[in-house]
């Protein structure tokens, strides 16, 4: 079914549920209210009623009624009554009057009640809320439509008319204990293989359709396919080793192939006669040609055992796969600790013994050659050493001698070249010296050049200096108007640059010293009491000034 069609079925499905939540607590208190009128109106006031099979105790004159059932919103208050939930039984005195004095409620209150828990029932068989990691299959009846629901949610299904199928979406299928598989190998030897499977069912939802057209349930997919392949696959790979094989190193190689041929088909096999090369310890006694330590041997055994039949591309050819028509993967594999039969193991560790005995007689043997060889290299160690210390002792007198030639030698060659040493140190002390003179003469050359070249250089100029400045002369004498006046601008213009932001202003009272009775001039300094009297004079013309402007 599309997620569209169920968009308005969910939407009813909603407003259903609330309406019903809502009903059958209003029908029950309705219900109770007309019996408890029509109790009080027709009984008496002390009135205890208890009902022991039914749990219900009747208090009239308390004016409440007390039920063992839960009650509905907590109760109904109208008059003197109210519903609460207490025990199954209570005694207030008073007679006991007959239950078939208290009327039943009218049928439309029991009719609501019944609609609104026929509704509650429906909304609740009408929806389907899926859990995650389960895959469901919803079969309509009606129709014979099956809708699959990998994801979780709530779903509208038919109530009374779908059948919910519920598949894990990853199975885990284990083989322990007495169930453990037991193989029979190509050397006819049993082994029980304790095995571990997860498969991976398919999300698509038409293989998911044919998955429950062909098994209906989980438990007949586990029994009827999943365990079963996995047992085949697992005994058809056995055939494929011998007991020694698989039990000495041969489980790693083994689960590959298994994980493989389950996940992609069993190998198209033919029975064939195989020989198998194995090694092994030679007898005890038999040296290596090579050195000390024991020979190994090449043994060969022909075996029939069941061979993969392979392609030109060396690709082994496949049977179909069952699982891959549903869509299921094999996710993981896991192999315990395989258990051998009684021969094999009796067989295995009657190899492991001998060998362990072997290898320990050969370790013996090559104990006692290694210490004989041992004895013979010290004697030889011996020997040499006393050739070597005779030896030694004859370099060491040789060495010596030679040691004191060679410092003699030695001696007179430092003489020699310390006697050359020092006639080189005189030769090159002479050598200096005249290089040292030589320069010198060359250095007085140069200088007395030098100076003569200075001389005629400033000479030169002197004489350039003083042709120009007669040129100059000359040139102004020549044009002596145009020099002023050139002189003239030049002066104008720097004095604008430089005076340009000046302003000259003229004061307009000056205060300066007077004549004194010695007959002297302006030229004094003035006295503070000139200066006073000049402010008081300047005030009173100043104020004259202002009234005559006034006016």
């Amino acid at each position: 079914m599309s997620s569209l069609s169920i968009l308005p079925s969910l939407s009813a499905g909603r407003a259903v549920l609330p309406a019903a939540a809502r009903l059958l607590p209003l029908a029950s208190r309705l219900a109770s209210t007309g019996v408890l009128r029509r109790a009080t109106t027709s009984a008496p006031r002390n009135i205890s009623t208890t009902s022991g099979s039914s749990g219900r105790t009747t208090r009239a004159g308390a004016g409440a009624l007390s039920t063992g059932a839960p009650s509905f919103g907590g109760g109904y208050r109208g008059g003197r009554c109210n519903f609460s939930s207490g025990s199954s039984s209570s005694s207030f005195g008073g007679s006991i009057p007959n239950i078939s004095d208290i009327p039943a409620p009218s049928a439309s209150l029991v009719a609501a009640a019944v609609v609104g828990a026929s509704a509650l029932y429906l909304a609740k068989r009408a929806v389907l809320m899926t859990d995650a990691g389960v895959t469901y299959v919803v079969q309509n009846n009606l129709t014979g439509q099956l809708d699959v629901h990998t994801e979780p949610g709530i779903h509208y299904i038919v109530p009374f008319f779908s059948t919910v199928t519920d598949y894990k979406q990853v199975i885990t299928s284990t083989f322990e204990a007495d169930e453990a598989v037991i193989a029979r190998f190509a050397d006819t030897y049993v082994g029980m293989i304790p095995v571990t499977f997860r498969f991976k069912l398919p999300a698509d939802p038409e293989g998911v359709r044919k998955m429950h057209r062909e098994f209906r349930s989980e438990t007949n997919l586990v029994k009827s396919l999943l365990m079963r392949n996995a047992s085949n696959v697992t005994v058809i790979t056995a055939t494929q080793y011998t007991g020694e094989e698989f039990f000495q190193g041969g489980l790693n190689q083994f689960k590959t192939q298994l994980a493989d041929q389950l996940q992609n088909g069993i190998y198209l096999t033919e029975r064939r006669q195989v020989e198998i090369e194995q090694t092994d310890l030679a007898p005890v006694g038999l040296a290596s040609p090579d050195g000390p330590g024991p020979k190994l041997v090449r043994a060969k055994q022909l075996v029939w055992k069941t061979v993969p039949i392979l392609q030109d591309n060396g690709v082994p050819q496949r049977a179909e796969n069952p699982l891959s028509q549903y869509g299921i993967d094999v996710t993981q594999v896991l192999i315990g600790d395989p258990r051998p039969e009684p021969n094999l193991d009796r067989l295995l560790m009657d190899k492991k013994r001998l060998v362990a005995e072997r290898i320990k007689t050969v370790q013996e043997q090559e104990t006692s050659k290694a210490q004989a060889n041992t004895e013979q290299l010290k004697k030889e160690i011996e020997r040499t050493r006393a050739v070597q210390d005779a030896q030694r002792q004859k370099e060491l007198r040789t060495i010596e001698m030679q040691r004191e030639v060679d410092v003699a030698k030695q001696v007179a060659e430092r003489e020699t070249i310390e006697q050359r040493k020092l006639q080189d140190l005189a030769v090159i002390q002479k050598e200096k010296e005249l290089a040292i003179a030589r320069a010198e003469l060359d250095i007085q050359k140069a200088n007395a050049s030098a100076a003569r070249f200075q001389a005629d250089a400033i000479a030169a100029k002197g004489k350039a200096e003083a042709e120009v400045l007669a040129a100059k002369y000359k040139a102004k004498a020549q044009n002596k108007e145009i020099f002023l006046a050139e002189t003239q601008r030049d002066m104008a213009t720097a004095l604008y640059s430089n005076l340009k932001d000046f302003t000259v202003e003229m004061p307009q009272n000056v205060i300066v010293g007077a004549g004194g009775a010695d007959g002297g001039g302006a030229g004094r300094m003035p006295s503070n009491l000139d200066v006073i009297t000049s402010f008081s004079a300047l005030g009173l013309m100043e104020k004259a000034v202002k009234s005559k402007a006034a006016a």
